[in-house]
């Protein structure tokens, strides 16, 4: 079975970067652009795992991972932004994101964590959880 990754940015070219690189990675990838198209994709597609920018207009990756907190089973989302403050960090956990990749990132990296991401049991997510915020804070 193949990995669906659903990347959500309101650039262009990240969305053709990350789109290629994934896709070359063997998964299969769904791309919105807005906050608004991924929480339709998300209900459409059943996306394992979520790349999420932040900063977006219509809904932000904050008003995103808000909803997706009402879902029943959301999937693991791994926030990609260009802000990175530990107070960024900190929100994005707080609000449900699994992992935090600041950009700019290299692309081995990234699908390393989404790898990572799709895999961690909820124990494991909980302690990433801990150790992103105490990371940032450092």
């Amino acid at each position: 079975m193949v990995t669906r990754v659903l990347v959500v940015d309101d650039e262009p070219d990240i969305l053709l970067m990350l789109r290629l690189a994934l896709e070359g990675a063997g998964f299969d990838v769904v791309l919105a652009a807005d906050g608004e198209q991924a929480l339709e994709r998300v209900d459409e597609e059943r996306p394992d795992v979520i790349l999420l920018d932040v900063m977006m207009p219509v809904l932000d990756g904050w008003g995103v991972l808000r909803r997706l907190a009402t879902f029943l089973d959301p999937p693991p989302v791994v926030v990609v932004s260009a802000r990175s403050s530990p107070a960024d960090v900190e929100q994005a956990v707080s609000l449900g994101a699994d992992d935090y990749v600041p950009k700019p990132f290299h692309n081995a990296d990234l699908i390393e964590r989404v790898r990572t991401a799709i895999t961690r049991t909820e124990a494991e997510r909980r302690a990433h959880r801990v150790a992103l915020v105490e990371a940032a804070g450092n």
